[in-house]
C-alpha cells in the first residue's frame, strides 16, 4: 500500500461557510498545518490553499480547495498532476452525515455516499475510488430534505467541541496512518467517541 503524500480537506470557500459543518474536512487540514508549525497559502495553480510540511518525519502536501465543494476535483487533480501523486497517496478529509459528532473513521475506497465533494474528486481522478478518506462525523438532521441546510449550518457549542475533540484524535492517529499502519490507526480512531 502506498504512502500518503497529501491530505486534502473539503469545504466551501469564504467567511460565510468557514464555521459550517460542511467544512469539517478543511478544519482538519488547518489543524494538521498548525501541528506542523505551518500555514496554508493561496496557490492558484492548485485552486486552493496549499502547504508543504514535515510531520512526524513525513513530507506532506496539505490542500484545502477554494472552489465550491462540488468542484473539489479540479484542485485535487491539479495537485496530483503537478506532484505526480497517485490516488492511493491521497487522504481526503470530509464531513460525514452517517457518523455522530465526536467520532471519525478512516476508509479506503468506496463510493461517494451522496457527498458532492467526493463525487467530483472521483470523477476528476478518472472514476477511481482508490483514495483514502477520513470521515469526520457531523451527525444527520433526521430528514434527507433537511441535509443541505444542515451541512451548511453552524454546529452548536457542544457539537463543535465534540467535532474538535474528534479532530484532535485524528491528529493523534495520523502518524500510524502515514506509516501505513492502517489497522492500528483505525482501531484507535474507531474506538474514540466524544459525544456532542
Amino acid at each position: 500500500m502506498s504512502q500518503v503524500r497529501a491530505i486534502i480537506g473539503l469545504g466551501n470557500p469564504g467567511a460565510d461557510y468557514e464555521a459550517t459543518r460542511h467544512n469539517a474536512g478543511a478544519w482538519l487540514v488547518e489543524a494538521v498545518a498548525r501541528r506542523a508549525g505551518s500555514g496554508l497559502r493561496a496557490d492558484r495553480k492548485f485552486l486552493g490553499l496549499h502547504a508543504r510540511v514535515q510531520l512526524e518525519g513525513y513530507d506532506l502536501h496539505l490542500l484545502n480547495p477554494t472552489t465550491f465543494m462540488n468542484r473539489s476535483g479540479g484542485a485535487v487533480a491539479a495537485l496530483c498532476q503537478f506532484y505526480k501523486l497517485t490516488p492511493d497517496e491521497l487522504l481526503v478529509a470530509h464531513d460525514e452525515l452517517d457518523l455522530p459528532p465526536g467520532s471519525a473513521r478512516y476508509k479506503t475506497g468506496g463510493g461517494h455516499g451522496g457527498h458532492n465533494g467526493l463525487r467530483d474528486i472521483i470523477s476528476a481522478l478518472g472514476n477511481t475510488r482508490d483514495f483514502h478518506r477520513l470521515r469526520i462525523g457531523v451527525g444527520h438532521p433526521g430528514d434527507s430534505r433537511q441535509v443541505t441546510n444542515y451541512v451548511l449550518g453552524r454546529p452548536g457549542k457542544a457539537e463543535h467541541t465534540a467535532i474538535e475533540a474528534a479532530i484532535d484524535e485524528c491528529l493523534a492517529t495520523l502518524p500510524e496512518a502515514l506509516d501505513g499502519q492502517w489497522a492500528k490507526a483505525m482501531n484507535r480512531l474507531h474506538g474514540f467517541s466524544a459525544s456532542g
